[in-house]
């Protein structure tokens, strides 16, 4: 009886899902100003002030908040300044944009701290179906930290990948 091998257990890749770079779920806060505004158009800055002082900014504790306003108003960089002082104390990190684009700086901050010495040599493939939608940008940036470490870099899954570079072979000296 012949033993039914694993070819791609055994074959040395490293797969690396980038969602486990990526802020979780419960980590994530917005603080919209659309509902300080006056009329949802005009920033008032009384008002405004006001608003901040006797709002619970606890609902905000320990996590990554995202500034931004989601109405077609204009709003003075200063009531951005602002929120921000009162989400200092409490918040982990203070971003300004979307929760999308503050998901995206993180991932791609948390990529340019990855430990390039974790892959040398290696068989990597950057996984590309999950749960999670990835940024592009987040692919493109993988690729360039790893390519001058890794063997190859692959794309998809271990059983099923569209190589993406691999490293030229080194002629012997002589």
């Amino acid at each position: 009886m012949e033993l039914i091998k694993n070819k791609v257990a055994e074959s040395g890749i490293i797969t690396l899902d980038l969602a486990s770079y990526m802020l979780k779920e419960g980590q994530i806060a917005t603080f919209d100003i659309k509902p300080f505004l006056f009329r949802e158009m005009i920033l008032r800055e009384k008002d405004y002030r006001a608003s901040l002082q006797t709002f619970d900014w606890q609902v905000f504790r320990n996590k990554y908040v995202a500034i931004f306003c989601s109405a077609d108003a204009i709003v003075p960089v200063w009531a951005y300044m602002l929120a921000a002082t009162y989400l200092e104390p409490v918040a982990q990190a203070v971003y300004f944009g979307t929760e999308a684009e503050m998901q995206k700086f993180f991932l791609l901050s948390n990529i340019e701290k990855i430990d390039k010495t974790e892959f040398e040599d290696k068989r990597v493939v950057i996984k590309g179906c999950g749960d999670t939608a990835i940024p592009d940008a987040a692919y493109v940036a993988i690729t360039q930290h790893l390519k001058p470490v890794v063997k190859s870099l692959m794309y998809g899954e271990p059983c099923s990948t569209v190589p993406v570079y691999k490293k030229p072979a080194t002629k012997p000296a002589g």
